[in-house]
């Protein structure tokens, strides 16, 4: 498993704290959700921010 940085968690628990609609369990539509509800510009951020949503709400939780 690898070990996300704290801007990662971070921003996936704000993004999922305001829009958790916005989001579900499959990694391509929450891919699109960053970019539209971001302006985080580099595309590995905006994946492995949208990997960690995935794998919050996959869980079922939204806590670390």
């Amino acid at each position: 498993m690898a070990i996300k940085p704290d801007y990662v968690k971070q921003t996936g628990k704000i993004l999922l704290e305001r829009y958790p609609e916005a989001f579900s369990g499959d990694f391509e539509t929450n891919k699109q959700s960053v970019t539209e509800l971001t302006n985080i510009e580099s595309k590995g951020v905006r994946n492995r921010i949208a990997g960690y949503v995935t794998h919050k709400k996959n869980a079922g939780t939204d806590d670390s």
